[in-house]
């Protein structure tokens, strides 16, 4: 009887490669979809982008599953460096008018795809299928020996890119955060700007405020990683012209005092990456509702 062909060591480091990286899609879909169904799913475009990247990774994810495909986990690669790359540029220069924070998932969510692409580099680059003898005894086909001459260097390429992803992923962690809204030596100074047309209340340097349905006038409902995408304007509230709503401030769950505008919390967004925008404005995320804070009230 022939004797049955178990499994090599190059043949068992492929398949835990493939179960790896199809594992890592499946994960990061797993994150995005929880996002979006807590709130991405509102801001404009974005919301659009994280259903398409939720619905792609777990596609690409089942498929190498459930193939052995270098191509699909080439395009897995892809995909998570592609994923990657986005979040890289809305956490340091916005994207589509959004600008991401560091959050616990987010930094989850980079640290997979980088180690995604490392898995399914890795496995689309593994070692190929043995010539037969008539192959090895020509030389092999000119394209199959091209490709296997180009694999060596194609690895090391693979390498740095990995590498070169992590430490992009680090620094663009370790950047400087959105504009703090604490108050300075003459107190949290409250402002006026029109926005399409209607009075909104802005911070000292031209942010606009806004407020939390879920709040109540004495309790903040925003803590946490909710408070880290709408910091709280904190310190002894200043009207400037044309504020004439009711001043007050609550005190948060931290200790610190936040300033309140007849009787509603007040907060940024840092989404909003210049004066004069109201990215935030009328978005379920976190937990609830938020609008502007009409100077109306």
């Amino acid at each position: 009887m022939p004797a049955t062909r178990g499994w090599s060591g190059p043949d068992r480091r492929q398949l835990y490669l493939r179960i790896v990286g199809a594992g890592l899609l499946l994960a990061t879909g797993a994150v995005h979809l929880d996002l979006y169904l807590t709130g991405y799913r509102t801001i404009p475009t974005i919301g659009w982008l994280f259903l398409l990247q939720l619905i792609t990774a777990f596609a690409l994810g089942l498929g190498l599953l459930a193939s052995r495909s270098r191509l699909l986990a080439a395009a897995g690669a892809a995909f998570a460096l592609a994923t990657l790359g986005g979040y890289l540029l809305s956490l340091r220069v916005g994207l589509f008018g959004f600008r991401e924070v560091r959050t616990t998932a987010g930094i989850a969510a980079g640290v997979i795809e980088v180690v995604d692409f490392a898995a399914l580099a890795a496995f689309v680059l593994g070692p190929l299928a043995p010539l037969p003898a008539v192959g090895r005894a020509s030389g092999g086909p000119g394209l199959n020996r091209s490709l296997r001459s180009a694999l060596p260097t194609a690895r090391w390429g693979a390498l740095a890119f990995s590498v070169l992803a992590a430490v992009l992923l680090g620094v663009s962690l370790a950047a400087t955060g959105p504009v703090p809204t604490s108050a300075g030596a003459s107190g949290a100074l409250l402002k006026t700007t029109r926005i399409h047309g209607v009075a909104v209340l802005t911070n000292a340097q031209g942010y606009t405020l806004y407020w939390f349905a879920p709040d109540t006038p004495t309790r903040s409902a925003c803590d946490g990683t909710c408070a880290v995408y709408w910091p709280p304007l904190t310190g002894r509230p200043v009207a400037g012209a044309g504020v004439t709503g009711r001043l007050g401030t609550i005190r948060r769950s931290d200790g610190t005092t936040q300033v309140a505008y007849d009787g509603h919390p007040l907060y940024t967004y840092v989404g909003d990456s210049a004066p004069g925008q109201a990215n935030g404005n009328d978005i379920n995320l976190n937990g609830g509702l938020w609008y502007e804070m009409a100077a109306s009230g």
